[in-house]
């Protein structure tokens, strides 16, 4: 993030770490350019490119064999000047033997401008200057200074770098660049901005319902921000459509790129190279290669670009050939998914608890209802404590376990047991799992077995206990478990009417209790004090569980049990 940027020198300070951790990259300081220091030797020409800072891994990530020979990097959105520029084409040109030198320019005004400067003064002095401008961007089809270079430089670069390690001359590449440039087109979008380096705040403000549409890789506002739905399949099918309508594959297919802007994960950006992996093969569209990273970023915004390459015959063969530079592109992409099957293993059943057949699922529904209502503050509570992931795995496994119970014909008890043990991850899915094994074999039924109720809530507090290692008093779901055991083993099973409500208030007093303690145990216990003055989310959920089975069995006056937000709030 650009929070961490050197306040001084930030880009000369960073073309020194990667010029330190890549012994093939030379660094010169006055004027700032990188240099690779060792091409492959039938290279005739030097390819030259550079633009402002803030995009990496952009241009210096494809700088080495196979790729780029010098890259100068300007201030931060902001494109190199022309005396910069020139000296790293000389530069480049001098490194071997050197035909010529094509330059590789985003169209923006200053890179045009200050390229195309140098390229005079280099000219002068006697060495070949061709340029290959990239404009790709889709959102700016029409302005009135052509569209914007983005993230099919990435395509350009790495196509015209395997092709110079084969010795084209510059007339050659220059044809080449053109070329893939035309045959290429993207589009960007955005649900959050970057962080400005100058004031540490958001270049501009996005409501959490909106998406900029067409976004710029400068941080350029599109056109349009849109407010309707925006779930991922729909924006990516929205790319896609606008994206082929000026894009046109052969029948050798597509470089399809999804490129991350800074602030979007390896996971994300990986979901969405599936789905676009998928719109493209079921129009019947050849993927040749599928890349999905961060390869063109906008500093740290929150956002994806698509690009599209259609394919002439001989530029698949040049994307699959390997380079040695910082950032490794994939080369060709899997026609379908691998399925694998899992071995067979054989479980020790000893001690599981039977099956259930068709039975209530009123529990189950009822609990569904309370976590509707909770999983926001249950969230809440685990992002002061933790990773804030525990209101998703509850609440998630939860909903599962509904589909799971139409699916199977199951009772609601039995669902939660089979979800949380098998389908949940984190410590709410054993943990869980303890809790719902244990009580399927009293708790569904109508009458409830109280009894077996309260021989399942012993049951489970002594397994979790032993297999989480936690005790009371240490800000757990052992704070609510263990009084709401209590509480079921105090009362007079055989004759009480509301042994469940009595369990369910002290699961609830427990919880509200670990508000004032310092977790010893769990993921909270790394926050120290921070966790102090808010409850246990999975405490909580305990609580939820308990009041879910209570109001199921034992009807009575709803003010007598609490709502979720009295417990989390």
């Amino acid at each position: 993030m650009s929070y961490f940027l050197p306040e001084d020198d930030a880009v000369r300070t960073a073309c020194q770490g990667l010029a330190l951790t890549y012994p093939g990259i030379g660094l010169c300081v006055e004027p700032l350019y990188l240099l690779a220091t060792r091409p492959a030797p039938p290279r005739r020409v030097a390819l030259v490119t550079g633009g402002g800072a803030g995009h990496e891994p952009l241009h210096t990530g494809l700088l080495g064999r196979g790729g780029l020979d010098a890259v100068i990097p300007g201030p931060v959105f902001t494109s190199p000047g022309s005396a910069q520029i020139a000296a790293a084409t000389q530069a480049a040109a001098a490194l071997g033997q050197r035909d010529g030198v094509l330059h590789i320019v985003k169209n923006y005004t200053g890179d045009r401008i200050n390229f195309r400067l140098a390229a005079e003064q280099v000219r002068s002095a006697g060495i070949p200057v061709a340029e290959v401008v990239i404009d790709d961007d889709l959102a700016t089809e029409g302005a009135a200074a052509g569209r914007r270079g983005t993230a099919a430089t990435v395509v350009v670069e790495k196509l015209l770098g395997a092709m110079a390690d084969q010795g084209a001359d510059l007339d050659t590449l220059t044809a080449l660049g053109n070329q893939v440039a035309a045959a290429s087109r993207s589009l960007a979008v955005c649900a959050r901005a970057h962080t400005a380096p100058a004031t540490k705040t958001p270049a501009f403000r996005l409501e959490p319902h909106e998406l900029d549409y067409g976004i710029g890789i400068h941080g350029e506002r599109a056109a349009h921000t849109t407010t309707e739905p925006h779930t991922v399949g729909r924006v990516v099918t929205r790319m896609v459509d606008e994206l082929l309508g000026t894009v046109a594959p052969g029948e050798h297919g597509v470089i399809a790129l999804v490129s991350g802007l800074g602030g979007t994960s390896d996971l994300e950006l990986h979901a969405i190279g599936a789905l676009l992996h998928h719109h493209l093969t079921t129009r019947g569209i050849h993927v040749h290669a599928l890349a999905a990273g961060t390869y063109v970023s906008a500093l740290d915004m929150a956002g994806f670009s698509i690009t599209l390459t259609a394919l002439a015959p001989a530029w698949p063969a040049l994307w699959d050939l390997p380079t040695d530079t910082p950032l490794r592109l994939p080369g060709p992409a899997a026609s379908r998914t691998t399925a694998l099957t899992p071995p067979t293993t054989t479980f020790d059943h000893q001690g599981r608890e039977p099956e259930l057949g068709q039975g209530s699922r009123a529990f189950l529904d009822e609990l569904a209802r309370l976590c509707a209502q909770a999983h926001s503050d249950l969230t809440a509570l685990d992002q002061a404590s933790g990773d804030g992931d525990f209101g998703d795995n509850f609440c998630g496994g939860v909903a599962t376990a509904v589909r799971h119970a139409t699916a199977a014909g199951i009772t609601g008890i039995t669902a939660l047991a089979d979800t949380f043990r098998d389908r949940v991850g984190g410590s709410s899915g054993p943990l869980f799992g303890i809790l719902f094994s244990a009580l399927a074999p009293g708790a569904d039924h109508t009458p409830p077995d109280i009894p077996a109720i309260g021989a399942a809530l012993h049951r489970a507090l002594s397994r979790i206990a032993a297999i989480g290692g936690a005790s009371p008093g240490d800000c757990t779901l052992i704070d609510a478990l263990a009084p709401a055991s209590e509480a079921m083993a105090a009362t007079n099973l055989a004759d009480s009417r509301r042994p469940l409500t009595a369990a369910a208030l002290a699961a609830v007093e427990g919880a509200r209790a670990t508000a004032e303690l310092t977790a010893r145990r769990g993921r909270a216990s790394y926050t120290g004090h921070r966790s102090v003055g808010r409850p246990d989310p999975g405490a909580v959920a305990i609580a939820l569980v308990l009041i879910a089975l209570a109001r199921v069995h034992e009807p009575h006056p709803a003010a007598e049990l609490p709502e979720p937000l009295t417990i989390t709030r």
